[in-house]
């Protein structure tokens, strides 16, 4: 695993190496879980979920230098596998990789000095970013329904029956009747204030107005269209949408 022996130097660096290790572990929990699924098989040895700065993920044996370059991921998530639902294994593996990721993030902290406030704002800057836990949960996203009573992105999923749209404001806003003025732009920077906190099913980061989303018609999270390889185009031949997550669930022997 070459990408043990990165090690990033500064506050941005950390970050860096934090947000592309968290990326490939969210990939691997939502959309290739069927892949890792069948990877952590119980009756193989103890094995760990590593995620890598190039977003990339892989399932493996522990290090064998002991003690380990760097902190090592919790052993043995294979063994748990077949011992509880499926939703809640991969739940707990979420929990135990957002502990990683942090251990990784102020080992190289403390290795290369950083003060007080170094490290205050390595942690702000992680903390703007759902936990990999609230990403395969959902909770991210209960969160911000949790901000308002309507939800427009409700209202704008009715309009399209594969519940794709250039934005997810866009459809929305087109079917609020005429308004006063003043009253309009406050209803318009709520939307934003919402929108805004509208995070992707795959790679867990926020609404981007002139990025291309899709809802899943079962799970009902909102995934960037280049994330689940799915096109404006392509969108509109599909009556109903299911992301990776759903497509792959099925009846586990």
């Amino acid at each position: 695993m070459d990408s043990r022996t990165y090690n990033p130097r500064t506050v941005e660096e950390v970050f860096r190496d934090f947000k592309g290790r968290r990326a490939g572990l969210i990939k691997a929990l939502t959309t290739d879980v069927e892949d890792f699924y069948n990877q952590c098989d119980p009756e193989k040895e103890n094995l760990c979920l590593y995620g890598f700065p190039s977003e990339q993920w892989e399932v493996n044996l522990p290090a064998e230098e002991v003690p380990p370059e760097l902190p090592e991921p919790v052993l043995g998530i294979n063994f748990a596998r077949d011992g509880m639902q499926e939703k809640d294994w991969l739940s707990l593996v979420a929990v135990h990789s957002d502990a990683w990721l942090l251990a990784i993030a102020f080992y190289f902290g403390a290795r290369f000095g950083f003060d007080k406030a170094d490290r205050k704002r390595l942690f702000n800057m992680i903390n703007e970013l759902p936990t990999i836990f609230e990403v395969v949960t959902g909770a991210a996203k209960k969160q911000v329904k949790e901000k308002s009573s309507v939800s427009n992105l409700s209202g704008s999923k009715s309009k399209s029956s594969s519940k794709a749209q250039r934005a997810p404001e866009s459809q929305s806003r087109q079917s609020k009747p005429l308004q006063p003025k003043e009253e309009d732009e406050e209803l318009d920077e709520q939307d934003d204030d919402e929108h805004g906190e509208t995070l992707c099913g795959a790679c867990g980061e926020h609404y981007g107005t002139d990025e291309f989303w899709i809802c899943c018609d079962i799970c009902e999270k909102w995934f960037h269209g280049k994330c689940v390889k799915i096109t404006p185009a392509r969108a509109e031949h599909i009556k109903q949408y299911k992301c990776p997550s759903c497509s792959n669930k099925r009846a586990r022997p």
